[in-house]
């Protein structure tokens, strides 16, 4: 019999932040923190309440949002991770810097978050 896999996350993972910084003639830069929270099923993004983000032009931060939102959900679904994924992910913090900022940007650093949280729940708990 085999047992279906588990539901990611199992428990709240907070705080997970990433600066994804690359500096050569296609610069990249984006600094997220993000909260992964148990949902019944599915994935689910949202940007938190009142979050302020200091970028000009402001017209592209849904885009920016968007990416982090897509790598995320990326990640999640690769099957090596062997998981379900169940999840409301919250994006608490953004940064983004005229010079290096964009879609591709945050969308690594949503992958990278993903991967973070993962490594978390691969940890033992204490």
């Amino acid at each position: 019999m085999t047992s279906a896999p588990p539901t990611f996350p199992a428990y709240p993972i907070r705080g997970v932040r990433v600066l994804h910084q690359k500096q050569n003639c296609a610069p990249h830069f984006a600094e997220i923190t993000v909260d992964f929270e148990p949902a019944a099923e599915g994935f689910r993004f949202e940007v938190a309440e009142g979050l302020t983000v200091e970028y000009e032009p402001a017209g592209d931060l849904p885009r920016f949002f968007d990416a982090v939102a897509a790598g995320i959900k990326e990640q999640l679904s690769l099957p090596e991770h062997g998981v379900v994924t169940a999840t409301k992910v919250v994006l608490r913090q953004a940064r983004a810097e005229t010079f290096g900022s964009h879609e591709l940007a945050f969308k690594i650093a949503g992958y990278l978050a993903a991967r973070k949280a993962l490594e978390r729940t691969a940890a033992p708990r204490i």
